[in-house]
């Protein structure tokens, strides 16, 4: 049996679907044309979901419910019942059935169609399962009863033979409705993906390109893959308008940035900091779309967590680069102008910031990665006792930090002496500070440590280093002469242009103080000058030498230092004195006796 040509019973669709289901059920039929009959079945199920999703909202809003029919029928059964038709009303209730059948088709369908729209894939097919589970529910209500009895009757009527034609086509709905849905399993990503190119506006262009033989043929080669022409071509567009819209972020960057007036004059530095960073993403997202078009336009859970941690990453390095980018920039200005601003403090401010900032990235980075950020941060309480006891060199060390930078022992460049340990301070960090030593190595003590012992700064002095000498001058010296080279030496220091001396003008750097304490001392100003007979020692008679040059350096101090030695040497040759050294007599008391 076969529906007529010219007749549309359910739909057209539907009405070639029972057809083709009569064709294969024939008793004559070979394996060839079974073959043929279901390839022609796939095809209209890819065909009728083309036009479908073409007209996705009209098949919406005009599905038909087979009401008129049903009433109609019910109707025509009621006064068969009344004249005793039996095999008519058989024929009418069957009828009623299939109508019931393909309405439950048809609202599957438009559950699907609208399911297509909750959102991501996995959404779409738990949607798809649960419907389908509903149709089936209501298929086995509809397939209660069994008619193979009726079908087995031989009677010569017409309506009998009426009712065995309805109950073959209710069979035969069952197995379209089985087809139906294997084949919804079978195209559900097609259906997806399709339904994404109706957002984009897309459907009918990518419907025309499916449908050229070139592309199909190319298809049934790409699609093993998971590929088609169109992805292909969807994935290259995207590499593309990501790449040029590249251009557009530096410029839009460029652009808010202006609008900072606190960024606005380390435009150019951030942005060239900021450029290899922003390929990077550019890359990442490509890579994201490249994948996201992929998999039918659908996003995949964990990838997407690995991609949301990537870009968490970014962002949070954007932001360390912009800052360490505008701090660099200040430290460099303040490095080279007379601003009074330890570096230290900056340095130790920008490690805090900076960790700070780390610290921000890795919760982001957590939180992107689906971990519970309030149970993560609860247990800090807990975990931060047992941290406090593994780290407690740490703690110290940080605590020492502060230490050093309140207290203001030393700067970076100062020459120190710290637990035997003598050098230039190159860096305050923190957790340890780092001498270079005048051998040039370099030195790391731990800050707890530098907290706890003595400092010696040498460079803690506004003015004045120190030359302290002890002169020997022979036993055999006349005291006049020695009397004349301490006047002398006393008066040449006095007037000498590079050594403090009480009549030395200086002014005070600290306008005020909270503390009484005396000025000269504090900032390390010394104008002691000293030149007397001191002792008379072991094996000469010395003279002490104190005073201070007026500069701190050392190879200025080394210099005014041999001035005064080379002066002292010819104040001694104008009074006849000579240099004592270090000497022994010897007495022979044998010949003493003898003279005797």
């Amino acid at each position: 049996m076969s529906l007529n040509a010219n007749e549309v019973k359910y739909s057209s669709f539907i009405d070639k679907q029972i057809d083709l289901i009569y064709q294969i059920n024939e008793s004559n039929i070979t394996q060839e044309d079974i073959k043929n009959i279901v390839a022609e079945q796939e095809l209209a199920y890819e065909l009728v979901l083309d036009e479908l999703m073409s007209n996705k909202k009209k098949y919406i809003e005009n599905i038909n419910f087979f009401n008129a029919e049903i009433f109609s029928l019910n109707k025509i059964i009621s006064i068969n019942k009344r004249a005793g038709n039996t095999y008519a009303v058989l024929r009418d209730e069957v009828l009623i059935k299939s109508y019931k059948v393909v309405r439950a088709q048809q609202i599957l369908t438009k559950q699907i169609l609208l399911a297509l729209d909750m959102g991501d894939i996995t959404s779409f097919k738990e949607a798809l399962n649960n419907h389908i589970t509903q149709n089936q529910l209501e298929i086995q209500k509809i397939y209660s009863n069994d008619y193979h009895q009726e079908l087995a009757l031989e009677e010569d009527l017409k309506t009998l033979d009426q009712a065995k034609d309805a109950i073959k086509e209710f069979y035969a709905l069952k197995e379209v409705n089985i087809d139906m849905i294997n084949n919804i399993y079978k195209l559900e990503d097609r259906m997806y993906r399709l339904n994404k190119y109706s957002k984009y506006h897309l459907i009918k262009p990518i419907l025309y390109i499916n449908s050229q033989k070139s592309v199909q043929s190319l298809n049934k080669v790409l699609e093993p893959f998971g590929l088609t022409v169109v992805k292909i071509a969807f994935m290259s567009l995207l590499f593309i308008l990501i790449y040029a819209f590249r251009k557009l972020v530096y410029t839009s960057l460029e652009s808010y940035l202006l609008k900072i007036g606190l960024l606005k004059k380390y435009l150019y530095q951030i942005s060239e900091k900021l450029r290899k960073p922003i390929d990077n993403v550019m890359i990442i997202i490509n890579i994201n779309m490249v994948l996201y078009v992929y998999n039918n336009f659908s996003n995949i859970d964990q990838v997407s967590t690995v991609f949301n941690m990537i870009y968490a990453f970014f962002f949070m390095l954007v932001i360390y680069e912009v800052i360490n980018t505008v701090a660099g920039i200040k430290l460099n200005e303040i490095s080279t102008s007379e601003k009074k601003i330890k570096h230290e403090l900056v340095n130790v401010g920008m490690k805090i910031l900076n960790m700070t900032i780390i610290i921000l990235g890795l919760l982001l980075i957590l939180y992107f990665a689906g971990i519970d950020l309030t149970a993560v941060l609860s247990g800090l309480g807990i975990g931060a006792l047992a941290v406090a006891f593994a780290a407690k060199d740490t703690i110290a060390n940080f605590f020492g930090t502060l230490s050093i930078l309140f207290s203001d022992v030393f700067s970076q460049g100062d020459w120190i002496i710290v637990d035997g340990k003598e050098g230039v301070v190159v860096e305050i960090g923190l957790r340890v500070t780092t001498i270079r030593t005048f051998d040039n190595a370099l030195i790391s003590i731990p800050n707890g440590t530098v907290a706890v012992k003595d400092v010696q700064n040498w460079d803690r002095r506004s003015l004045g280093r120190r030359i302290k000498m002890k002169l020997g001058v022979k036993y055999s010296s006349k005291s006049q002469d020695i009397k004349n080279a301490v006047q002398e030496i006393r008066k040449m220091i006095d007037k000498h242009p590079k050594i403090i001396t009480m009549n030395t003008k200086y002014e005070h750097s600290l306008s005020k103080s909270n503390i009484l304490v005396s000025r000269d001392d504090l900032e390390g100003v010394k104008k002691n000058l000293l030149v007397y007979l001191d002792e008379f020692g072991d094996s000469s008679m010395n003279i002490l030498v104190y005073c201070f040059t007026k500069s701190i350096k050392w190879d200025e101090w080394l210099e005014t230092k041999e001035e005064i030695m080379y002066n002292i040497m010819e104040i001694f040759e104008r009074n006849s004195l000579e240099f004592a050294f270090p000497s022994l007599s010897l007495y022979d008391e044998s010949d003493s006796k003898t003279q005797d």
